[in-house]
């Protein structure tokens, strides 16, 4: 099946593939940062940051590189990956700080109602695709398209890294208190972007005013507190509850850290809400979050920072990916490698 000029690479299509999976196949980590782009304006506020935030975290090509060798146990040490970063053994929570997360019973339903039929989809271009699947499943659920965009995206790059076994697999649950599935998008955004009252003499404490920092927005007990000027990672060790038992990875808080001089990778986060509140990144942390694979990018005040490089200067919401490691210079390495044996 030759998909056309929406192909991003062409591959042979396996035995054990049907047409739609070798329809997504086509698409790389560049090619989906393309239809995202092409997204962007077609996704609610509320879950336009948090699309591509949940795209970093599970990038295709880990995913590739952890998939091909024999010897993944050796490769996984070499690459000091920790934690989950699996994405076929977290389908149905992966995605839970969308607000999309509500419907994504509906969604899965409707990926594989399409990857099951035999007629064609509408559209052969992935953008299209996935606002006609958004557009589909907010009719049954009487929503706005815009808030199941972006859920659709996720779901349809969970299928494409995890195969058709495992995606229709599991249960598709929603895992979400019922206050936190009563919110609005509106009162989510402005949650994100409010800052916390100082009191009636607030204006005294100068460089002592505390914020919150909240690291799971479904959970009432999901922040901590932070005093003006503090770097992420400090604020958290403050924060002395048990976050060891729930991830290992958590030696000191609820962010995972062991260098805190950005030598490690440990201790990334995207953030959600209050990016402008943050420390400008500064060329050590973006070199550095290239070297370890998990963004490449020009902006003054990024989604994905190191918690150890970022001061906060008002409340901030931010993500915790579930794993961290060393694989962008590797990457990057292996590149070169295979440029050059081609050439010779």
């Amino acid at each position: 099946m030759r998909i056309g000029r929406v192909a991003a690479r062409e591959r042979p299509m396996h035995d054990n593939e049907n047409l739609f999976d070798a329809y997504l196949h086509q698409y790389d980590d560049a090619a989906w940062r393309r239809v995202l782009e092409d997204l962007a304006p077609s996704i609610h506020d509320v879950d336009r940051t948090a699309t591509r935030i949940w795209f970093a975290f599970f990038p295709l090509a880990l995913r590739d590189l952890l998939r091909e060798p024999a010897d993944r146990e050796w490769l996984v040490r070499k690459l000091q990956i920790l934690g989950r970063w699996n994405l076929a053994e977290q389908i149905d929570v992966s995605h839970r700080f969308l607000y999309g997360h509500r419907w994504w019973p509906g969604v899965k339903r409707a990926i594989v109602a399409l990857a099951q039929s035999a007629r064609p989809p509408k559209s052969l271009n992935l953008a299209d695709l996935v606002r006609d699947l958004a557009r589909d499943v907010a009719s049954v659920a009487a929503v706005d398209p815009s808030l199941l965009t972006g859920m659709v995206a996720v779901a349809l790059m969970t299928w494409q890294q995890v195969g058709t076994e495992a995606f229709e697999a599991t249960p598709g649950t929603v895992s979400l208190e019922p206050a936190v599935r009563r919110r609005t998008p509106e009162a989510v955004l402005r949650a994100r972007a409010r800052d916390d009252a100082q009191g009636m003499l607030g204006f005294l404490k100068g460089d002592r005013k505390t914020w919150t920092v909240t690291f799971d927005e479904q959970d009432r007990a999901g922040s901590f507190r932070l005093i003006n000027s503090q770097h992420l990672t400090t604020a958290a060790a403050a924060d002395r509850r048990d976050y060891r038992t729930r991830d290992a990875r958590c030696a000191e808080g609820p962010i995972p850290v062991e260098c805190r001089s950005a030598s490690c990778g440990t201790c990334w986060v995207g953030v959600l809400g209050g990016a402008e509140k943050l420390s400008p990144m500064e060329e050590l942390e973006r070199r550095r979050l290239r070297e370890f694979g998990y963004a490449d990018t020009g902006d003054e005040r990024p989604i994905i920072r190191l918690a150890c490089q970022a001061q906060a200067f008002g409340a901030v919401s931010i993500v915790i990916p579930p794993w961290n490691g060393v694989f962008g210079k590797y990457l990057e390495n292996r590149k070169r490698q295979q440029a050059a044996e081609a050439k010779s």
